[in-house]
């Protein structure tokens, strides 16, 4: 059986929820969730801790396009509900990098990975991702190795 203690922390969180009537919260989390047995039904596998970490991320980025979306569009009651759920996404997720660390791990990968160029980003971002999901977002981290790296 796959490591799952996040999948049991969202099924926890949901039951609270409907203990408490917090309608909001039980909504995404129940995105969360039928988004999970999506992919372990389409795949046939039981996803771990990792691949739901790739999951709640990959909702993260999706609420912040369409709240910036809707910002543009000057819809603010949309923008609030995106960015509520963000917030309930974002409390099952670990503790975000702080920019010093990203730098640390960002010069560590390119020392590992022998990178000299920015057309070795690849390399880099392939090493970085495994240890920055769900803790630093990924459009931020491919910059500044792109900056790290010279030419």
């Amino acid at each position: 059986m796959a490591d799952a203690a996040l999948k049991l922390k969202l099924t926890e969180a949901m039951k609270d929820a409907m203990r408490a009537r917090a309608q909001q919260r039980l909504g995404t989390i129940r995105l969360v969730l039928a988004e999970v047995k999506r992919i372990e039904v389409d795949e046939r596998i039981e996803l771990d801790d990792a691949r739901i970490l790739v999951v709640l991320d990959k909702m993260l980025k999706q609420r912040r396009d369409a709240a910036s979306q809707f910002s543009q569009a000057g819809r603010q009651d949309l923008v609030d509900k995106e960015n509520a759920e963000m917030e309930v996404i974002q409390s099952f997720l670990p503790a975000p990098l702080t920019k010093d660390e990203l730098i640390v791990l960002v010069t560590q990968a390119i020392a590992t990975s022998g990178a000299t160029s920015v057309r070795d980003l690849g390399k880099v971002m392939a090493l970085l991702k495994p240890q920055v999901q769900g803790r630093a977002d990924m459009t931020a981290v491919s910059q500044l190795a792109k900056e790290s790296l010279p030419g």
